[in-house]
């Protein structure tokens, strides 16, 4: 079952990505008590990830804090390390955060997956956006296959 406005972020562990090293988080823990803008890409350097997705998110990331998000992050199926150096290619410093869902658990447990196998994917997660506020999610923006629109950093910033 797809996750849903109003539904609680579910348990599923992801890897964050930090100046140390990866750092497991549990995903309950991590949308607890801040608001969260949460984009999620079907792959790390891939077109339309590397070129509108994520560089939208790091240009923006002042005026979607200065509307009341305390961090923004993005998600996809790769692992850390692949995680780690895209943000690096990007400049994310600590405008974006990165978290690795290298078995799909999270995108599987929001009911969020795609079937990239034609492409040389496999399983992935869909390209998506919400709002998590306390773990609740308040706004919930999923892509038509193919489409990049709603998921945008300026679509997420115009509806905060």
């Amino acid at each position: 079952m797809t996750i849903q406005t109003g539904d609680r972020i579910p348990d599923a562990t992801l890897v964050k990505v930090t100046a140390e090293g990866p750092d497991q988080v549990q995903a309950p823990a991590y949308f607890a008590g801040r608001k969260v803008a949460l984009f999620s890409v079907p792959g790390a350097f891939t077109p339309t990830c590397s070129a509108k997705h994520l560089p939208g998110f790091v240009e923006k990331a002042e005026a979607i804090k200065a509307k009341g998000v305390d961090e923004i992050a993005c998600t996809a199926v790769n692992d850390f390390f692949v995680m780690k150096a895209w943000g690096e290619a990007n400049g994310v410093a600590d405008k974006v955060t990165m978290l690795a869902d290298g078995n799909g658990a999270f995108a599987e447990a929001l009911g969020l997956t795609l079937d990239g196998s034609a492409f040389g994917l496999g399983t992935r997660g869909q390209r998506f956006a919400m709002i998590v506020n306390d773990g609740v999610v308040e706004q919930l923006f999923v892509e038509a296959p193919g489409a990049f629109e709603v998921s945008s950093a300026e679509y997420v910033l115009s509806k905060l």
